[in-house]
């Protein structure tokens, strides 16, 4: 009679859902159901514990606990934990990906796909905070967003961990409304609850396997949109209401470059009323925003001073979140200091030449292009590490690895960190097009849209301070590379010529060469000073 009423559940149309199923249960064994087997079933043994017999003694069940009881255990049954993810839609776990080589976790900057909605080929999901930059996912086919599992803003989610759910009909989405990893048919270790309205208080769950760098197919890593910033300061109160319409949690929509030009420029983002899709401010907004009178008022609002007394800032030092990038940073430099036996080469540098040729060419491209002093130090790398291949090697701890193309990183400050944009074949290409990579990868550098490619690598650094007016530095190295140089700024000084006061002004650069003493002698690092040296003094030498 059980296996009768399980069966009759069971048996029902799999579209009519789980109503019909308990429709099924309500009308307990009325009618016998034919078995499928000819001939009547076989008796069983009154005493043995499988079978009905086993049932009634697990769940205490007698002839006489009436219908209700068999229904309450027969429903039981059918919506345990095992056969809920039996009911579920074909879905789509979507983790999170490792975005650049060294990512061990990430931060949810922003969901730009929000439950419910549809994702078309090519909308942007979601924009994760990596090691490196923040990286925007697009969707390579068309999806619905089923159900979000980490909360906008969690920090440090680890590679893998799942973050959504997907699924490919609108009428399926429902199915997902209490999903948590809980609830998968795949045993999680430490899994952790549906995320809570608080970014702060949400713990990313941990997948039993992590995939590592895989991800769906219908996702793939989009562009750097973001400039990376992982946490912001929740604004001050004001008495009145914000211009922009704020997210559900009192969140202001804003633009990554908008809100790097509000942060440069000092403007309440609160106070910008956006023009965007959704109310979003925009760099338009920012750039033709005027403050009004009313804006100090939030400033008194704060700790209103005692007259005569001047404004003191509140505690006596203030925490400032710690970003991916600034960890990474900090650990790839206390890795390299420690690890990496540095010693460092000085040299000066003519640089009249250089000057010379540099206005002359400048005056032929007539406002296309504008070469600086820096273009031409890239190209003397290269060709130095030409003649010096041991400079352009790499530490691989069982090898040396000995390049045989110059990919020259050039540092670049940005307002979240040190970013390393690379010249790719540095050694045969010309100054102008040398001169317009720069130009272009700064300016991508600093509004947060390089793609990982763009700064992954490299076998060659230069660091140039000149322009802050710095005289002389050491940089520390940038691995698996074995040399960094360091520009100082150049001055005049008096230098010994063959003329008849005896001496002449010249105009010399400082330069300070980090090696790796594991892949670069002493000797060697003085010999790659001597070529860079002479390509400088003798710029026409670079033409050979």
């Amino acid at each position: 009679m059980w296996r009768v009423c399980a069966r009759r559940a069971h048996h029902v149309a799999p579209k009519a859902g789980s109503g019909a199923r308990w429709t099924a249960l309500q009308e307990g064994p009325r009618a016998p159901r034919r078995s499928l087997r000819c001939g009547p079933a076989p008796a069983r043994p009154r005493g043995a514990t499988s079978g009905d017999g086993g049932v009634r003694a697990l769940c205490g069940w007698s002839p006489g606990s009436g219908a209700a009881s068999r229904t309450r255990f027969l429903l039981q049954l059918l919506t345990s934990t095992g056969r809920r993810c039996y009911s579920l839609p074909p879905h789509q776990k979507v983790p999170l990906p490792s975005l650049s080589p060294t990512m061990q976790a990430g931060t949810i900057a922003r969901w730009e796909k929000k439950e419910g909605e549809k994702i078309n080929e090519g909308d942007l999901i979601a924009e994760v905070e990596t090691d490196k930059a923040t990286v925007g996912f697009e969707s390579l086919e068309e999806c619905y967003m089923a159900k979000i599992l980490v909360a906008e803003g969690t920090r440090d989610v680890p590679v893998g961990a799942v973050i959504c759910i997907t699924v490919g009909k609108p009428e399926d989405i429902e199915a997902f409304k209490n999903y948590t990893l809980d609830s998968s048919a795949a045993p999680t270790s430490q899994a952790a609850p549906a995320p809570a309205p608080a970014a702060a208080a949400a713990t990313p769950p941990t997948p039993a396997q992590a995939p590592g760098s895989s991800y769906p197919t219908h996702m793939q890593v989009g562009t750097v949109s973001v400039t990376p910033q992982s946490v912001i300061p929740p604004p001050l109160a004001t008495p009145a209401g914000p211009a922009t319409p704020a997210g559900p949690k009192g969140r202001v929509f804003v633009s990554p470059l908008a809100k790097k030009l509000a942060a440069e420029k000092g403007i309440d983002l609160t106070q910008v009323k956006g023009t965007g899709p959704d109310g979003r401010i925009i760099k338009k907004d920012i750039d033709s925003f005027v403050p009004s009178k009313a804006a100090p008022a939030p400033a008194a609002a704060v700790s209103p001073p005692s007259p005569g007394v001047a404004a003191v800032p509140t505690g006596v030092f203030t925490d400032i979140p710690v970003s991916n990038i600034r960890r990474v940073i900090a650990q790839r430099l206390m890795q390299s200091k420690q690890t990496i036996p540095h010693y460092y080469l000085s040299i000066d540098v003519n640089m009249g030449e250089v000057l010379l040729i540099r206005k002359e060419l400048n005056k032929m491209l007539e406002g296309k292009s504008k070469i600086s002093v820096n273009d031409f130090i890239i190209k003397a790398s290269a060709l130095a590490c030409l003649k010096v291949p041991e400079a352009n090697s790499s530490w691989m701890d069982t090898v040396i690895r000995q390049n045989h193309v110059v990919d020259v990183s050039v540092a670049v400050s940005t307002p979240a960190g040190l970013i390393t944009p690379i010249v790719f074949n540095a050694h045969i290409k010309g100054l102008e097009t040398i001169a317009n990579d720069v130009v272009s990868l700064a300016s991508k550098a600093r509004e947060g849209k390089l793609q990982p490619h763009e700064f992954q690598g490299g076998t060659f650094t230069i660091s140039n301070l000149g322009m802050f007016g710095i005289k002389n530095f050491s940089a520390i190295i940038n691995p698996p590379q074995a040399c960094i140089l360091a520009i100082g700024a150049s001055e005049d000084k008096l230098v010994p010529a063959d003329n008849e006061k005896g001496f002449d002004v010249a105009s010399m650069m400082s330069v300070t060469l980090s090696c790796d003493h594991r892949v670069v002698d002493g000797a060697v690092g003085a010999q790659w000073l001597a070529e860079f040296r002479k390509y400088l003094e003798k710029p026409i030498t670079m033409l050979l």
